[in-house]
């Protein structure tokens, strides 16, 4: 790990995630002086499921792709289940363990420097630059704090993100709080209440005793796997409630690699810059898809949108350019975050709702324009007939004309 030289750089990125990394890769390929802060020793809870066109986009080696998932179990509050098979596709398993640090070791191999250490405020600016505090050195080994400035400040470090505390006045978006435990993925067969693990299949339950307001999950990721329960009812027990996820599954005998929890935002924040020298990426800028939770591909699609606009801003001397990767992110993706937080909002509601979600997630016409969807992270509008009929299936759902 390099401890920078000199204190003054183009960019400072703080935060080494997907979105930090990526963000400072763009600009360092674009021969700026950057710096990436990030404060190691720890790994985001994440289900790791990433689509073939992230895998594409954002040309991710082979070997980050620890499993290629043929299939979703839903599973109901009756403890029914419907499967969803990927007609001649896959979703991508990434350990985010290692991915972080690839896609970090990538943005060094592009020139980025790269810091270990803990942000700790924003300070003055000096002579035209933005300062910022940094303590470096890993937990329990902090050496004494110094100041780095930079002409602009991407802040891409996380849910509940100091630099936007700092920059902003505007409130937190709204999240749920995931907690997962990695487990060694069984070797032998075994029989859950989903049925019989397997390894090329995520397993996902909508169950009020799960999550009360999201749900629980059973991800492979090749030799381990990710079970985990997210839920934004600060009385809820996540830990109880994967117990009791592993206990259905069958996986209380696996080996426990590893415990992690975060909170997740289920809202883009309504400001990601300040028209001067700091924008926001990633998780700390709220890019994480309601419903779904999905994060990876959205934070690396904003940190490739700061890149760019950072560079524009710095390349034109105009500021008032970084407001442009909110504008961007949020002309291609808002009505997607919409129709999801819609859906959450009410299909999550109640038992009654979850187990009509899941009947209606059974109908192969909705099986196909969500996968479609999921794969190329875009509305399916070349399939007009399947829409009318989804229109009416759900609104069968919705009056109680149809049981569940």
């Amino acid at each position: 790990m390099n401890t920078p030289g000199a204190r003054s750089y183009d960019v400072i990125v703080v935060g080494g995630g997907p979105a930090g990394a990526t963000a400072a890769q763009q600009l360092a390929e674009k021969g700026r002086k950057v710096l990436l802060l990030d404060r190691g020793g720890r790994i985001k809870p994440c289900g790791g499921a990433v689509p073939p066109r992230l895998i594409r986009d954002f040309d991710i080696a082979e070997s980050q792709v620890v499993a290629r998932i043929a299939a979703a179990r839903i599973v109901s509050p009756s403890a029914r289940f419907v499967d969803m098979p990927i007609d001649g596709g896959y979703v991508g398993m990434v350990d985010r363990e290692h991915f972080d640090e690839w896609l970090r070791e990538r943005a060094a191999s592009a020139g980025v420097e790269r810091l270990r250490g803990t942000f700790l405020s924003l300070g003055p600016s000096q002579e035209g630059l933005a300062t910022i505090q940094v303590r470096p050195g890993d937990a329990g080994k902090e050496e004494p704090a110094i100041t780095l400035s930079a002409r602009i400040i991407v802040g891409a470090d996380g849910a509940r993100s100091k630099v936007a505390r700092q920059a902003f006045t505007e409130a937190e978006p709204p999240s749920v709080f995931a907690y997962h435990e990695i487990l060694r993925s069984p070797t032998e067969r075994v029989n859950g209440v989903a049925g019989t693990f397997d390894a090329a299949r995520c397993d996902v339950y909508y169950q009020g005793r799960i999550s009360p307001d999201f749900y629980g999950w059973i991800f492979p990721h090749g030799g381990v796997t990710s079970v985990g329960v997210g839920s934004a009812n600060k009385g809820f027990s996540l830990k109880g409630a994967v117990a009791a996820l592993r206990d259905d599954a069958a996986l209380n005998d696996c080996e426990t690699v590893r415990c992690e929890g975060a909170p997740i935002p289920l809202r883009p924040r309504k400001r990601w810059d300040n028209g001067r020298d700091l924008l926001l990426a990633g998780d700390a800028a709220g890019v994480v898809a309601p419903a779904s939770g999905e994060g990876i591909y959205y934070a690396m699609l904003s940190g490739q949108l700061a890149g760019e606009t950072v560079e524009a801003a710095l390349a034109s001397g105009k500021p008032a350019v970084l407001s442009q990767a909110r504008r961007r992110f949020m002309r291609d993706h808002a009505r997607i975050f919409w129709i999801l937080g819609m859906m959450q909002r009410y299909w999550y509601g109640n038992d009654g709702r979850r187990e009509r979600f899941v009947t209606i997630c059974g109908d192969k016409d909705v099986q196909r324009l969500t996968w479609e969807a999921y794969m190329n992270k875009r509305l399916v509008r070349t399939s007009p007939l399947a829409h009318a009929r989804i229109f009416f299936k759900d609104l069968a759902h919705l009056t109680g004309l149809v049981s569940p």
